[in-house]
């Protein structure tokens, strides 16, 4: 009996052990809004993604949807803040992962827009969870007026999938940018769409754009910062990043190391701190040394 009772004393704690750590979890997978300005919010589902919204005095513009998932939630947070009819969901470029969603934002009567290079590719490759937008864009620069509040759309040619912009809110010196800087992570994976050149020249355009703030879409920052985004040390840092991984490359073939052993012999411990530093750290190598080996792809004619 008394066996039995220390059994049952051992069950009921593990059990609320397991009930306290599942109300943990459940707590550190709930909806995060951060104000980042004023009328200025930054959101993630906690999914690894992070959109933002701007409240004007006669709407709301919503960027980046990502999921239908994640833009319901964000609805759902955004009607806790205000009453006001959102009005605009920029998409900031084609891939599946950052365009999915947009049937949340049709379904209220909002305006969905991207540039004509992702509308085309998402037209003619439509995801099983995203919504071909309604309107388009064309040219290097756009600017959406509501209310008291001007956003500048920036496309600056072919550094990562199609059609990417960049947003900028002069008043706030804010800007909203997707995929081409991830802070305190390396290169993703085998750095899958990206046109290495043209992307670091992108990089350069955007540090001399007009803001000291940055919400990234993706942000691999500890201690809750991810949310609050960056400034353009993040920018610096990537580009010095892509820089000493070419410079070790050509370091290593004037040691006559042969080409294909480089990716397995070249670290870079200056960097071991960033995420995925162990797991990608070669794949970034190898995709930057084929592209001095064969030449920068994917590309195409700008005219």
């Amino acid at each position: 009996m008394k066996n039995l009772k220390f059994i049952i004393k051992i069950a009921i704690f593990t059990l609320l052990i397991f009930m306290n750590t599942g109300l943990t979890f459940s707590q550190e997978k709930s909806n995060r809004t951060v104000k980042i300005a004023k009328n200025v919010y930054s959101f993630t589902s906690n999914n690894g993604y992070y959109s933002m919204f701007i409240i004007t005095e006669d709407g709301v513009i919503v960027i980046e949807s990502v999921s239908t998932k994640h833009s319901k939630e964000m609805v759902r947070e955004i009607k806790k803040i205000t009453n006001k009819p959102i009005k605009y969901l920029l998409h900031s470029h084609n891939h599946w992962d950052h365009s999915s969603g947009g049937q949340v934002f049709l379904d209220i009567g909002a305006t969905t827009l991207a540039h004509i290079e992702a509308y085309k590719w998402m037209k003619a490759n439509p995801g099983r969870d995203m919504a071909i937008p309604k309107e388009y864009w064309n040219g290097n620069k756009k600017e959406i007026t509501l209310g008291n509040s001007t956003i500048e759309l920036h496309y600056l040619g072919m550094n990562h999938g199609l059609g990417m912009t960049v947003f900028i809110l002069p008043k706030h010196k804010l800007a909203y940018i997707a995929d081409l800087v991830t802070p305190n992570r390396v290169l993703p994976m085998i750095v899958p769409d990206f046109n290495i050149k043209e992307w670091e020249k992108s990089l350069k355009e955007l540090l001399k754009m007009d803001f000291n703030k940055a919400i990234y879409s993706h942000n691999e920052k500890t201690n809750g910062l991810a949310i609050y985004g960056g400034d353009k040390k993040d920018i610096k840092l990537l580009s010095r990043f892509i820089k000493d991984i070419r410079a070790g490359i050509y370091n290593e073939l004037k040691k006559g190391t042969p080409p294909f052993e480089i990716p397995n012999i070249l670290k870079l411990p200056k960097y071991k701190h960033w995420n995925k530093y162990d797991e990608w750290l070669a794949l970034n190598v190898w995709r930057i040394l084929l592209d001095e080996w064969m030449g920068p792809f994917p590309w195409k004619a700008n005219n």
